[in-house]
């Protein structure tokens, strides 16, 4: 499925979409959470396998909002879009009057709205003013950090979250060349980037992509969203409610497999003396949940149903390349 977007050039597809919809049991219907809704692709899909579901879609993005809703129009009352982060799921279920949900759905992607709008500033095929929120009406840009941030921050940003083993070279030539002028667009940040790694000629993935990657998780607080979010949203879960995740990177990704097995019951403690503290023991009870080591936080509320990520088909792949970095994982309330 596919989606043209006002000028009728771009289009978005949703990745792996028949399998989220199959492994999220769409077509028993019942009241299903889209935390990242974008434009609304598998939240169509969701909504069309039963007549009897219902949605909340969530967004932090404004203009993907609007999107969504002028797309899924047609359902009524079953659709529901909020303007809100996917961490705050708690505070939006509440507000709708949601007490548990039979599905929950992430997909951590850039959405191709996002990725094709220049003024967004996610790319640097074109000269944009760099930008990067999902949600423009807060937070500091990306032009900030690359302003504001020291040397030694710099390098480890683009380390941790760009896992670029040329962060320092790459920090050094930011901030020599902020001091001649002042940088504010795409272009001018991945020239600086090609500059410090003295990359020669043709390249099949572009010298600045782990830098940009490292900026957009850093503006948008990304990683700590999704670490914050994940067992809020299996607490969210009706007994038997999967929750479904899809990442394109490995830091992604790592966070999504480790908090699974955390909240399957797997101690991550590596050795160390597994301990049952009264108050977690407590808190974990009331969740639904046992507590297996109060130390690294395990306790058995779900069961993991994908011991391997689900990737993307070469049929899919050949079709929308940009699928071809996404990983499902999806998890199940006990």
């Amino acid at each position: 499925m596919s989606m043209q977007l006002g000028d009728g050039e771009r289009t978005h597809e949703p990745v792996l979409l028949a399998e989220v919809v199959d492994w999220l049991g769409a077509s028993k219907g019942s009241v299903f959470i889209d935390c990242t809704v974008g434009l609304g692709g598998h939240a169509e899909a969701i909504l069309r396998a039963c007549d009897g579901s219902r949605l909340i879609g969530v967004d932090r993005d404004l203009e993907a909002l609007k999107l969504a809703r002028e797309r899924l129009a047609g359902f009524g009352d079953r659709f529901q879009a909020v303007h809100a982060n996917f961490d705050q799921l708690a505070a939006v279920m509440m507000s709708h009057n949601v007490s548990a949900a039979d599905g929950v759905l992430a997909d951590l992607g850039v959405s191709s709205l996002q990725l094709d709008t220049p003024e967004r500033g996610f790319s640097f095929a074109t000269d944009s003013p760099l930008d990067m929120r999902m949600d423009q009406t807060t937070g500091a840009a990306a032009a900030e950090l690359v302003r504001d941030l020291t040397e030694g921050e710099l390098a480890d940003l683009i380390f941790e979250y760009g896992e670029e083993r040329g962060a320092r070279k790459i920090a050094r030539a930011i901030v020599r060349e902020r001091q001649r002028r002042e940088i504010s667009t795409t272009k001018q940040l991945a020239d600086i980037v090609v500059r410090a790694l003295r990359v020669p000629g043709r390249w099949r993935i572009h010298p600045a992509t782990r830098t940009f990657q490292a900026l957009r998780l850093a503006v948008n607080s990304e990683l700590q969203s999704l670490s914050a979010f994940i067992p809020v949203a299996v607490a969210a879960l009706a007994r038997g409610g999967r929750l479904a995740i899809i990442s394109f990177h490995s830091l992604e990704d790592r966070i999504v497999k480790r908090s699974f097995q955390l909240e399957s019951g797997r101690c991550l403690c590596e050795g160390l003396i597994r301990t049952t503290a009264p108050k977690q023991a407590a808190a974990a009870s009331r969740e639904g949940g046992d507590v297996v080591c109060a130390r690294c936080g395990a306790r058995r509320r779900v069961a993991v149903l994908t011991r391997k990520p689900i990737r993307p088909s070469a049929e899919e792949i050949r079709r929308n390349p940009r699928s071809r970095s996404a990983r499902l994982r999806v998890c199940e309330r006990l």
